[in-house]
């Protein structure tokens, strides 16, 4: 059995919400407890996720996202950060933001984020983040750009980051 350790009762109930306690898989809303390692390497799943992404937008009768250069370069730093820092977070360190990484990124703006923590494949990823209403939420809004990555820690636990753009 996996065991998890939240942070926070918020990181709890989230997961508990969204139906994943038990699976061995994480997604954004808690911090997985990690330290500091090393990076295998980041990877660009922005053409396996493309399709999975398109297709839940095109079951609701929404364009398609097309695959952004600067969408995709911004994904594989938060991966690489998430996997260097050994935590799932949005924010990493003292004055991190968001909104200023993306500007450095040059991501159009408006822009999200969605993190996921655990899972193996492309596929699995996508599915936790379709599962979580707040993710589903991201995936479904007013964007027109994408970028998926992947990174593996030295522990080999996965990070995955999803930026969605205007």
């Amino acid at each position: 059995m996996t065991e998890m350790t939240f942070s926070s009762r918020r990181g709890f109930l989230i997961l508990m919400g969204s139906g994943l306690m038990g699976s061995g898989m994480l997604v954004t809303g808690c911090t997985s407890v990690g330290r500091q390692a090393s990076v295998a390497g980041v990877q660009d799943r922005t053409a396996a996720s493309l399709p999975l992404v398109n297709k839940v937008r095109s079951d609701r009768g929404l364009q398609p996202l097309s695959s952004n250069a600067a969408a995709r370069n911004a994904a594989a730093e938060q991966a690489m950060r998430m996997a260097k820092a050994g935590q799932m977070k949005h924010l990493i360190g003292m004055g991190d933001s968001f909104k200023t990484r993306m500007q450095r990124s040059d991501v159009p703006l408006p822009a999200a984020e969605n993190i996921a923590s655990g899972q193996s494949t492309v596929e699995e990823a996508v599915q936790a983040w379709i599962v979580s209403r707040r993710h589903l939420n991201n995936m479904i809004g007013s964007y027109s750009g994408l970028g998926v990555a992947v990174a593996q820690s030295s522990a080999s636990r996965t990070y995955w980051a999803m930026i969605l753009s205007a």
